[in-house]
């Protein structure tokens, strides 16, 4: 698996104290979103990112206001399979599954052997989950130029370092960067 997280939902609805008005999001920006859920086979999302997803993005298709780009990712998430890891929830519409309870993690395991592709995830508390795990194989990350000064690191509650090998980085528009890194094996690691 591995973590991708375009937050561009957040930009459709601010959510805690307007975070969402510092993203950064232009139309080349989303195109790559867009490329990147498509190639996906499955999407993996925490509750939070899941509910903040399913507000916006189901009425995004049907909303003629809204630039095409914005449509068709609408149309991508959708439809694209997902998994939403929650012990809260008791039901999901747009082609989702939920996976709870204390064995949420080793049921992600068994369907990730079961998957052909990649699959995407989202969500702090479940990234951090998954890479304990050894679940993540890759992290894919946007940087927006803005300092927030509050809300959730992404690896909350991590305290082992990580080595990442750089597979791929892009510049976009207003200065967002994309970073795409492997997951290093402890064994490729080199020792200090």
């Amino acid at each position: 698996m591995d973590e991708r997280v375009p937050r561009s939902a957040d930009r459709a609805s601010s959510g805690d104290n307007g975070a969402g008005e510092w993203l950064r999001i232009s139309e080349e920006l989303h195109r790559e979103f867009n490329a990147r859920a498509r190639a996906l086979a499955l999407m993996v999302h925490g509750r939070i990112f899941y509910e903040t997803m399913e507000e916006y993005w189901p009425r995004a298709p049907g909303d003629a206001s809204l630039p095409d780009v914005l449509r068709e990712y609408g149309q991508i998430w959708t439809a694209k399979p997902k998994v939403l890891v929650s012990r809260t929830r008791g039901s999901a519409d747009h082609n989702t599954r939920i996976i709870g309870g204390d064995d949420a993690i080793e049921q992600l395991a068994d369907l990730r052997s079961r998957t052909d592709g990649a699959i995407g995830g989202g969500g702090a508390a479940l990234a951090t989950q998954l890479l304990r795990a050894g679940l993540l194989d890759e992290l894919l990350l946007f940087t927006h130029p803005a300092i927030l000064g509050f809300g959730r690191p992404l690896f909350d509650d991590y305290d082992m370092p990580i080595e990442l090998a750089l597979l791929e980085q892009r510049s976009f528009e207003q200065g967002v960067t994309m970073h795409r890194y492997a997951i290093r094996d402890e064994s490729e690691a080199s020792p200090c």
